[in-house]
């Protein structure tokens, strides 16, 4: 169906059509036949058990509108957000562009959401039927932002399975700066004496910009370890590599996302694979459209795998679609389950 009616929707803005999408999800207008649950890709995390790997990104269902159909498309995680205290607009329209013949968006949302306080009680109004993460971020004009970070860990640590400390938006000005060793470790500290002051053992996700330098690995990958970060998301969309491709919009500002971020997020995944092994879980997100796409990042080192851009340009199917070509590959390959090859490239 999806490939029928995709040149009508690609004819709308694209902030528009999704709009549309959000819609289309919230009454329950797209639904799919789901396959049977397979074990071998069966996957564990947090110490729950998820029927696949394939999780949909923060920024699809910004704010927590359709995460329960989300599932029901199949997929194994959800992530909503990026969530600030206080509701914002983001920045000027337009702010996401198509690139077909890369497969790739480009955004400069800004964190467009309604804050902390509606998000929360849309939350508290339709519990989440599957595993449920939560990602937060700071207000563009707060005056703290590590304060920012806490309030949302206040106010969704009871609601979430997991929540995600996003300090790689390139659309929020210097807010990489938390890649650096005395911000992150501040960070950090800051989030665990609050955890300790709310009693709660929710696990926390860094979520990363693809744009590090090299030497900002055994960085990071040292402050995970010192506060037991349970899982690290790699990565975040790149405001580079933008030489290769073909369509115009390659000029606008913002994040690039899809396809040509793959190389790259393979790359450092399994960089930080090879330091971390096990103990920090690897989420990893860059280009994965399909089954073999996500196959090469769990082979590099990532025990799940979020989309968003692939969902845009192949339709509401596309959790099912990659979960029904890893069982494929996993069957070829003599794999009895996914977590056994997790790291396996190297």
């Amino acid at each position: 169906m999806f490939s029928k009616i995709r040149s009508l929707i690609f004819k709308l803005d694209p902030e528009k059509a999704h709009d549309l999408a959000i819609k289309a999800l919230k009454f329950n207008l797209v639904s799919l036949n789901k396959i049977k649950n397979n074990k071998s890709i069966q996957t564990e995390i947090f110490g729950k058990t998820i029927p696949n790997p394939i999780g949909i990104a923060a920024g699809f269902d910004k704010d927590a509108e359709v995460y329960n159909p989300l599932f029901k498309l199949g997929f194994g995680f959800v992530e909503v957000g990026t969530v600030t205290p206080i509701g914002q607009y983001g920045n000027p329209k337009p702010r996401i562009f198509r690139l077909e013949e890369d497969m790739a968006l480009i955004n400069r949302l800004g964190f467009n959401n309604s804050g902390s306080e509606k998000v929360k009680s849309r939350i508290i109004s339709n519990s989440p039927i599957g595993l449920f993460g939560i990602n937060i971020g700071p207000n563009k004009d707060t005056n703290n932002r590590m304060e920012d970070y806490l309030i949302g860990l206040r106010k969704f640590y009871n609601l979430a399975d997991y929540l995600t400390i996003n300090i790689s938006s390139p659309n929020t000005e210097n807010l990489r700066s938390f890649h650096n060793e005395d911000e992150l470790n501040e960070l950090l500290n800051l989030i665990e004496k609050e955890k300790k002051i709310l009693k709660t053992s929710v696990p926390i996700i860094v979520k990363i910009s693809p744009d590090i330098e090299d030497q900002n690995i055994n960085t990071i990958s040292n402050l995970l370890l010192k506060y037991n970060v349970e899982a690290l998301i790699v990565s975040n969309t790149t405001d580079k590599n933008r030489e290769n491709l073909s369509n115009i919009n390659k000029l606008e500002k913002g994040g690039l996302s899809g396809k040509p971020l793959e190389k790259r997020s393979n790359e450092l995944i399994n960089k930080f694979y090879k330091i971390l092994k096990n103990k920090v879980k690897i989420i990893g997100v860059g280009g994965v459209d399909s089954g073999q796409s996500a196959y090469q990042k769990i082979i590099s080192g990532a025990s799940l795998i979020q989309l968003y851009t692939g969902m845009i340009y192949q339709g509401p199917s596309i959790a099912l679609k990659i979960s029904q070509e890893l069982i494929n590959i996993l069957d070829k390959e003599g794999v009895k389950n996914i977590s056994d090859i997790v790291g396996s490239k190297n």
